[in-house]
């Protein structure tokens, strides 16, 4: 599940020639990124300017130029932070992860974090977490860790129109981890699991995400996450 905007272009191309299309699209709106940054120097509304850098990141990681993609997009996360825009906070997260870079695991780390203690849209959230599933190896339990929180956030944040669609998707997630990570093949094997690792209880399986992300992150911290929960909207 991805949640770039729909605006933004898809690379899976079948053939060369669609390739070569998309690129050059890529590369057009990329040009015009940048035209627009430099009219928005220097006096620009620092907002708009990280929401300009940030696109210029997605299509930058999208031509497979990461390490330009990481040096646009990584000063934005502090101006999102400053102004309490967590979903735009996140999604530039997502950008460094997919930029492929020595810290990308790390800011993916940060990402899950933010997605997870703000209220923002649980398909983001979801998005975050499919990507610890991906990224760790079948016998972990990190991966059931996540898809456990991607469970419980789509019960706690889903509105209607969206809850049985993401609900969906949340057990497919679940129910993918525990056939690579323990066999499952019956529901009475699921329960059993379930139970086996606690991820019936979000007491116990936060804390075990809050771990993991220790490990991704380690003692590398964009910001202050004691400070940034006071900004809660229960506080």
């Amino acid at each position: 599940m991805k949640h770039w905007d729909s605006d933004r272009i898809d690379l899976g191309a079948e053939s060369g020639e669609d390739a070569m299309a998309s690129t050059a699209i890529l590369e057009s709106r990329l040009h015009a990124i940048e035209e627009r940054l430099r009219e928005l120097a220097p006096a620009a509304n620092p907002i708009q300017c990280a929401d300009a850098l940030r696109e210029k990141g997605y299509l930058l990681a999208s031509l497979e130029r990461g390490d330009e993609a990481w040096r646009a997009v990584r000063p934005t996360i502090d101006v999102y932070i400053e102004h309490r825009l967590w979903e735009q906070a996140v999604d530039a997260c997502d950008i460094l992860f997919r930029s492929d870079q020595a810290d990308s695991l790390s800011a993916l780390g940060q990402g899950v974090w933010l997605a997870v203690t703000f209220p923002i849209k649980p398909e983001v959230t979801l998005s975050m977490l499919q990507h610890i599933v991906d990224e760790t190896p079948d016998d972990s339990d990190g991966g059931a860790v996540a898809a456990a929180t991607a469970a419980y956030v789509v019960d706690l944040r889903a509105d209607d129109a969206t809850r049985d669609n993401l609900h969906f998707f949340a057990i497919q997630l679940l129910g993918s981890v525990a056939r690579r990570h323990g066999g499952v093949s019956s529901q009475r094997e699921f329960d059993v699991w379930m139970k086996k690792l606690e991820l019936n209880d979000p007491a116990r399986f936060l804390v075990r995400l809050r771990n993991v992300i220790d490990v991704m992150v380690q003692d590398d911290w964009w910001f202050d996450r004691e400070e940034l929960q006071t900004r809660l909207p229960v506080n």
